[in-house]
């Protein structure tokens, strides 16, 4: 078994002075270079087609997407938007899309990207114009009849435009563990964990290793798609959670490791952080992809 990690310098986009630090991506991927993964242990995803938004999103906003058009369907995000934002998404989205692929052949593959829940159908919500995770669901079930996933996010806030997108689907099990008096205004997902204000490492843990094995005993998932946001951290601007670094490390040890244990291919994704300083953001990101190969196996040379 191997990692199969996934990057594109593509999704860096300039968006202006904002609390979402979009250069995150380029430094967890400079880290991990920094530790011994070399450019030739990662993949280049193709960004994410017309075709394939169009498994998930209206037809009249993926237009407005697609032409950076400023209307009410795309200004109800907190970016701003042009052709080079959204073509970083695109990227993304497509990256979401490699590693799930890569998921099924290797076991177990993060994007370092994604992971944006809180898109709809019809409109942008937050930092998100488009659902790669749910785009990506929708291309893997295209290929594999019957196929049952379970989402497990694990992100500050949770992830009502994922939970609306499969609220019908009862192939897909939503999952969100979140803090409760925050952004956004709650969808239901299959099983939502509502945290109060404070709530630290051993609470969350435990909460956390109830649920996901009694997810994975009673729905029977075969793929799992693991948003591994950042944000619960105790030093994030956006958040009042008390994870530490260490906590985290140990909340994704926990997903892959149950995932690993029940023989489930997982895909992770780096989703949300807004840490004051943003090398604590990377660490935690970083730590996301070493916990995954400290389960899954080291990532492996690709041919040229």
């Amino acid at each position: 078994m191997a990692v199969g990690l996934i990057y594109h310098d593509g999704y860096y986009a300039d968006i202006g002075a904002h609390v979402f630090p979009v250069e995150k991506y380029r430094l967890v991927y400079r880290e991990l270079q920094m530790r011994g993964i070399t450019a030739g242990h990662f993949a280049s995803p193709e960004p994410a087609t017309r075709q394939d938004l169009l498994l998930v999103h209206d037809r009249d906003y993926v237009d407005d997407l697609m032409e950076a058009r400023s209307t009410p369907q795309t200004i109800s995000s907190e970016l701003p938007i042009s052709k080079p934002i959204i073509q970083a998404f695109l990227l993304a989205t497509g990256g979401t899309i490699r590693a799930c692929e890569e998921a099924f052949e290797k076991r177990c593959a993060v994007n370092l990207a994604g992971g944006f829940h809180h898109a709809f159908p019809d409109h942008a919500e937050g930092f998100c114009y488009i659902n790669d995770m749910a785009v990506a669901v929708r291309r893997i079930q295209q290929h594999r009849q019957g196929l049952r996933v379970a989402i497990i996010d694990c992100d500050l806030h949770q992830g009502n435009g994922t939970a609306f997108i499969f609220k019908e689907d009862e192939d897909v099990y939503t999952f969100s563990i979140h803090q409760r008096d925050l952004y956004p205004l709650k969808e239901d997902s299959n099983w939502d964990i509502h945290l109060r204000n404070g709530v630290g490492d051993q609470d969350y843990l435990a909460l956390l290793e109830s649920a996901v094995r009694a997810i994975i005993e009673t729905f029977k998932p075969d793929f799992v798609l693991y948003q591994a946001g950042a944000d619960p951290y105790e030093g994030d601007q956006l958040g009042d959670l008390r994870l530490t670094i260490e906590g985290l490390q140990r909340r994704d040890e926990l997903v892959f490791e149950e995932c690993k244990k029940h023989g489930l291919p997982v895909a992770a994704l780096l989703g949300g952080g807004y840490a004051m300083d943003t090398q604590d953001t990377v660490s935690i990101h970083v730590n996301t992809c070493l916990a995954a190969m400290a389960c899954f196996g080291p990532t492996e040379t690709r041919l040229p």
